[in-house]
């Protein structure tokens, strides 16, 4: 779910997870893992596994796809569930944004 509000002339966007999180990067995080959570639990029930079933073919304990399909998402890391897809088969593709403004200073 998005919304949007006004902020000096440039329009932002905010999500379900900037409104969970404070921390922009935080937020960013939880929603890369949320959305990874999703394709792996979709990908388990497009194959119609059980939750034993879908642990062997991940390769980790029946505990661990339990958690997941609960949306325990505080579980699990961004590199956990990438593997976890890529167990599946599943191919992931990252895309990155240039900032928005130039002359950014440098930390």
């Amino acid at each position: 779910m998005k919304s949007s509000r006004k902020t000096g002339g440039v329009k932002a966007i905010r999500t379900v997870f900037d409104d969970l999180e404070d921390d922009r990067v935080a937020a960013e995080k939880l929603r890369i893992r949320a959305e990874l959570m999703l394709v792996i639990e979709k990908e388990i029930k497009r194959r119609k596994l059980t939750q034993a079933k879908a642990a062997e073919a991940i390769g980790v304990a029946r505990s661990r796809v339990a958690s997941l399909l609960a949306n325990e998402i505080e579980k699990f890391t961004i590199d956990a569930l990438v593997t976890m897809y890529r167990a599946l088969g599943g191919a992931v593709e990252l895309r990155l944004k240039a900032p928005r403004r130039a002359g950014l200073k440098a930390a």
